[in-house]
């Protein structure tokens, strides 16, 4: 069968990837149908999205691809009839199959042990869902989705294919709503803080594996939760980065001014230095930039630093090196530059050397050890309200 060797050729590329070495996962990547829960989905077509169904020549290649692929725009199930109907449509993507890559990276770093109960928050298309089920069994998976259409129509597939978890529709910051406690907790989306529901679900000892909804600094965090609603854990070196929980969106930033007319001056600070992970002091600039975004400039596809109280800083490279530009009622750029030398000063420590405290009073970012005097908090939302896609 075509599926087959297609799921066993996904399988390889994972392992050159470096992100797939567990038997029992490699196993599950290689028997569960990614293309039951894929029956259509979204592809770019230019600045739109075009329909991609099941009927289509390339539609099974492009299921066991190793790309992201958009289940939902705008929240809105309609979109995908329109966009079959009339060609493509714009829109934000709202759920996803995600990168088996980085699906493979969260199911590793779950560190699940046989007879462990697994809590997934966002259960999204239900293909992650199925792979928990045949690693775990079924009866030892819960799965969450605040969409009542996704979660339906998972929980269909997911039975079409012999799995059966606990599937329950609500806020997935609520965690489960039977109030089951786990021994892990994955979110397929990401928070701004870490609803405290999860930690009170969760046994102590167990885990619990999201990613941060971030501006700058997102990416995967594994807690070791302790009694009561506490957790205890490392920012992961294996970086991913997911859609956030619907409340935990970030909401809009004003229209970027034009930099025209505006000083420049040389920089030793590139844009790409702030915004790139894999410049590793990314991180670091997140925790002393507090609530500064990345802000796409057309058109020439630059990236520019914006704040809501309407500072912001744009870079440009010249013959001799960069360029800084910045304006508003703080100097964003020089923030940026003050926290390139103190991340210098500091031994340069990549996004794996920082930790996170979580209790009801306080979620932290420490330094090395969580009694050391480098120590930034986390900014977010208050609120645990939300919903995730997977």
């Amino acid at each position: 069968m075509r599926a087959q060797r297609l799921r066993r050729r996904l399988v390889r590329q994972l392992v050159e990837e470096d992100v797939l070495h567990d038997e029992a996962w490699a196993e599950a990547f290689a028997t569960v149908p990614r293309h039951a829960f894929l029956p259509r989905f979204f592809v770019p077509a230019g600045t739109g999205w075009a329909a991609v169904d099941r009927g289509d020549p390339d539609w099974l290649d492009r299921v066991y691809s190793r790309e992201v692929l958009v289940t939902q725009l705008d929240d809105d199930p309609a979109r995908w009839d329109r966009a079959r109907a009339h060609g493509p449509v714009p829109g934000v993507p709202t759920s996803s199959s995600s990168m088996p890559a980085i699906m493979a990276i969260m199911l590793e770093e779950l560190l699940v042990r046989d007879g462990d109960r697994v809590l997934e928050i966002g259960t999204g298309t239900g293909y992650n869902a199925g792979l928990l089920c045949h690693r775990c069994g079924s009866g030892q998976v819960s799965t969450v989705d605040i969409d009542t259409t996704i979660a339906a129509a998972a929980q269909e597939r997911l039975a079409s294919c012999g799995y059966e978890p606990a599937c329950a529709t609500g806020d997935g910051a609520l965690g489960f709503p039977a109030g089951v406690l786990f021994d892990r907790v994955l979110c397929t989306a990401s928070v701004s803080r870490i609803p405290l529901a999860w930690l009170e679900q969760t046994l102590p000892g167990g885990h619990i594996v999201t990613t941060l909804n971030r501006p700058l600094g997102g990416g995967l965090v594994r807690l070791t939760a302790g009694e009561g609603a506490t957790a205890e854990g490392q920012v992961l070196a294996r970086d991913g980065r997911f859609m956030p929980l619907r409340a935990h969106r970030l909401p809009p930033l004003a229209d970027l001014p034009d930099a025209a007319g505006t000083q420049w001056r040389p920089t030793e600070v590139s844009m790409s230095d702030v915004l790139k992970p894999q410049r590793h002091f990314e991180f670091f600039a997140s925790l002393e930039l507090p609530d500064v975004r990345p802000v796409h400039v057309e058109p020439n596809g630059a990236f520019a630093l914006s704040h809501p109280d309407g500072s912001w800083a744009r870079t440009r490279r010249t013959d001799s090196g960069f360029e800084a530009a910045q304006g508003g009622p703080r100097a964003l750029w020089d923030l940026a530059e003050d926290a390139h030398r103190r991340w210098e000063s500091l031994g340069r420590p990549s996004r794996s050397r920082f930790g996170l405290t979580v209790n009801s009073e306080e979620q932290t970012f420490w330094l090395d050890d969580p009694q050391s005097e480098n120590r930034w908090p986390l900014q977010g939302l208050k609120s645990d309200g939300g919903s995730a896609n997977r």
